[in-house]
C-alpha cells in the first residue's frame, strides 16, 4: 500500500481543481458499469484505490474486503482534495479504479469532469436520497455531522452559539479553531458559499481571520486543544469526540458537543462516498468493493469503528446522535459542493490558506 505524500498543502493541489474536462473524458460522457460495447465485466482479483480517509481507519476495512473475496487492493493515501486534483491531472491514464472520498465536494469535482461510470442502481438505491449523487456518479457512505466542540468547563450548554456567523462575535476572539487545510471545513465553506452567497462567505472567513481565529492542521488537535482549555471552541466533524469518548470516557472529557441550528451552514451533513472510475467500467472488483462499502458488514464497521452515521436500513446510528433527518438541510444538495477549486482560492485570498 502507498501512501501519497504531496509537498504542497492544498493550495498547489487544489488549483488542479479549476482545469477544464478536457484533462478527463473527451467526449463528456460516462459509461455505465458492463454495459462498455467492446467488452464485458472481468475480473482479476485486484484493483487501485485511491483513499482520501486515514491510513488506520480504512486499512481493517479493506483487509476484511480482502479476506473475505480474495481481491487484493492496492491502495493509495493522500487528502480527498489532493487525490482529486491528481485524478484531473491523470485523466484517462489514472491507475485508479475506485475513488473514496472524506467528502462531497471532492468526488464531485471529479465527478464534474465527467470522470467517473454511472453506478448502477442496485448500489445507488440503498443510500436515501440527500446522501448520494443525483446522477448515480458516486454513492454515498457514511454520514458526518459538522459541529461546535466546546470546553464545558469554560462554558455551560447554553452559551454555546448555535450559528457560525456568531463566531465572528468579539467574545471569541482566540478562543475557536478551525482547520483551513482540511478536506471538511473547505466542504462547509462551500456550503456557506451554496447557501448564503459568495459575499458571505468571503465576510465571514475574514471577519473570523480578524477575530485571530486559532489554525489548526486537523480536526483532532481542535478537540484536543478545547478538551485541554486551550480554546472556548472549534468547528469538527462529530465523531472525532466519540472516538476520544471511546478511549478514555465521555465523563472524563472537558470537551462536549454542540449541534448547530437546522438549516445552518455549520452543521450540515457531509458524507464520504465512492466512485467508480470510467477506465474501470468493466472491472467487477471495482465494483464489487463499492457494492461492499455499502454491505450491512461495511456499514456496521463504520458505526463501531469511526461512529459515523451509516447511510442504509438496518444499520443503528451510534448510540447518543441526535436523529439523521433532523440534520439535515433541504435546501442544499451536496451535489452543490463540487466546486472546491472556488473555495480554496477564496480561502486563499483571505489568507487562510
Amino acid at each position: 500500500m502507498i501512501a501519497l505524500r504531496p509537498a504542497a498543502i492544498a493550495t498547489a493541489a487544489l488549483a488542479a481543481l479549476t482545469l477544464s474536462a478536457c484533462s478527463a473524458a473527451d467526449d463528456g460522457t460516462s459509461p455505465t458499469p458492463g454495459t462498455s460495447s467492446d467488452s464485458a465485466a472481468v475480473a482479476d482479483d485486484a484493483f487501485t484505490l485511491y483513499a482520501g480517509r486515514d491510513q488506520e481507519l480504512i486499512d481493517p476495512l479493506i483487509e476484511q474486503f480482502e479476506s473475505e473475496t480474495g481481491v487484493s487492493v492496492d491502495v493509495r493515501y493522500a487528502g480527498s482534495t489532493e487525490l482529486a486534483a491528481l485524478l484531473l491531472e491523470e485523466g484517462d491514464a489514472t491507475p485508479a479504479g475506485v475513488f473514496l472520498a472524506q467528502d462531497a465536494g471532492a468526488l464531485g469535482a471529479v465527478a464534474k469532469a465527467d470522470m467517473f461510470a454511472t453506478l448502477p442502481e442496485s448500489i445507488t438505491e440503498t443510500v436515501p436520497a440527500g446522501f448520494t449523487s443525483t446522477d448515480g456518479s458516486w454513492v454515498g457512505v457514511t454520514g458526518r455531522a459538522r459541529v461546535v466542540v466546546y470546553d464545558s468547563d469554560q462554558l455551560s450548554a447554553d452559551e454555546v452559539p448555535t450559528t457560525v456567523a456568531a463566531l465572528t462575535d468579539e467574545q471569541w476572539s482566540s478562543e475557536v479553531g478551525i482547520a483551513p487545510t482540511n478536506a471538511s471545513f473547505q466542504s462547509f465553506v462551500t456550503a456557506l458559499r451554496v447557501l448564503e452567497g459568495e459575499d458571505v462567505a468571503q465576510a465571514w472567513l475574514e471577519d473570523m481571520e480578524a477575530n485571530d481565529v486559532q489554525i489548526y492542521a486537523k480536526n483532532t488537535p481542535i478537540l484536543e486543544a478545547a478538551n485541554a482549555g486551550e480554546i472556548q471552541l472549534g468547528l469538527i466533524n462529530h465523531y472525532y469526540w466519540y472516538r476520544m469518548a471511546a478511549e478514555v470516557g465521555a465523563d472524563n472529557m472537558r470537551a462536549q458537543l454542540a449541534f448547530p441550528e437546522a438549516g445552518d451552514a455549520g452543521g450540515i451533513v457531509n458524507v464520504t462516498g465512492a466512485g467508480l472510475l470510467s477506465g474501470a467500467a468493466d472491472d467487477a472488483d471495482a465494483l464489487r468493493f463499492i457494492e461492499y462499502l455499502v454491505s450491512e458488514s461495511a456499514q456496521q464497521y463504520f458505526v463501531d469503528t469511526t461512529f459515523e452515521y451509516p447511510l442504509i436500513d438496518g444499520v443503528a446510528a451510534p448510540e447518543g446522535l441526535p436523529a439523521l433527518e433532523t440534520l439535515t438541510n433541504p435546501e442544499l444538495d451536496l451535489s452543490d459542493l463540487d466546486s472546491l477549486g472556488e473555495t480554496t482560492d477564496l480561502l486563499v485570498s483571505v489568507g487562510l490558506l
